[in-house]
């Protein structure tokens, strides 16, 4: 019996860790429409709620479903929930420079000597 082929589907607004990084409380509409772009579903009754939601499906195989509800108050990210929460590493990480691989005279090419 032949084979079909499953075409990928997605659906809704791309929502990535990166973007999630980005949401800070204190935003404006448009700072975050810049960020994670207009929502896909704007809540009616409720001006003061975006919702975003991806979907991906591959057939039967696979199915993917990510939700992150943002939550202002008078034009001001207040909060957000949802899957993906920020990434608390990338603010702990540090600081460009403070490495000894940093530092212009090391190549790991040229100085492999483990006491550099």
């Amino acid at each position: 019996m032949p084979r079909v082929a499953h075409v990928p589907v997605q659906q809704g607004n791309v929502i990535t860790q990166e973007m999630i990084n980005k949401l800070k409380p204190g935003m404006t509409h448009r700072q975050v429409a810049f960020v994670m772009g207009d929502p896909v579903l704007r809540n009616t009754f409720d001006a003061d709620r975006w919702d975003y939601v991806h979907s991906y499906q591959i057939g039967n195989a696979a199915y993917q479903e990510l939700r992150v509800s943002l939550f202002f108050n008078e034009d001001v990210l207040v909060s957000f929930s949802g899957d993906l929460a920020p990434n608390k590493t990338e603010a702990a990480a540090p600081p460009p420079g403070d490495s000894e691989f940093d530092s212009p005279e090391y190549n790991p090419v040229i100085n492999d000597d483990p006491d550099f």
